[in-house]
């Protein structure tokens, strides 16, 4: 498992499996949050196999899937309060770790200023540069 750190609160991953989970109980995490669509995998992968070790270990989940229709305000919303709600650390993942994190930058912009959001992302190794203009336009029209 490949946790990356980008706030002291949220970290992402690419793809976990069932018995990643009790290691991210003991690392401290409260919450997993599945951004992969089920129609991306199968087996153990799936969200409700991960949901199943969650519940043992005593983690929450959600499932706030991010597909090929792209992002939503709704979804980023969903994400933002998932982890703005949790008791604790939260781990957020999908394929790569990628889309996770782009949905929590979104999320943070006119909160975060963009840069600091831009070197969150680098810190967890996640090229978050491309998307400048964009945070720095939800930034606007969050602060108004």
């Amino acid at each position: 498992m490949d946790i990356r750190r980008i706030t002291d609160r949220f970290s992402v991953s690419p793809q976990i499996r069932p018995e990643d989970v009790p290691v991210l109980a003991e690392a401290g995490y409260t919450r997993v949050i599945c951004n992969r669509p089920d129609s991306e995998v199968t087996g153990d992968e799936t969200s409700a196999a991960i949901e199943a070790a969650c519940a043992e270990a005593g983690l929450s989940f959600h499932v706030i899937p991010v597909g090929h229709a792209g992002m939503t305000t709704d979804l980023i919303a969903q994400q933002r309060e998932a982890i703005d709600t949790s008791d604790g650390p939260v781990l957020a993942y999908c394929r790569s770790g990628t889309r996770s994190c782009h949905v929590w930058a979104l999320g943070r912009a006119g909160e975060m200023d963009v840069d600091e959001i831009i070197a969150a992302g680098a810190e967890g190794g996640y090229d978050l540069t491309p998307m400048r203009e964009t945070l720095g336009a939800l930034e606007q029209a969050r602060r108004g």
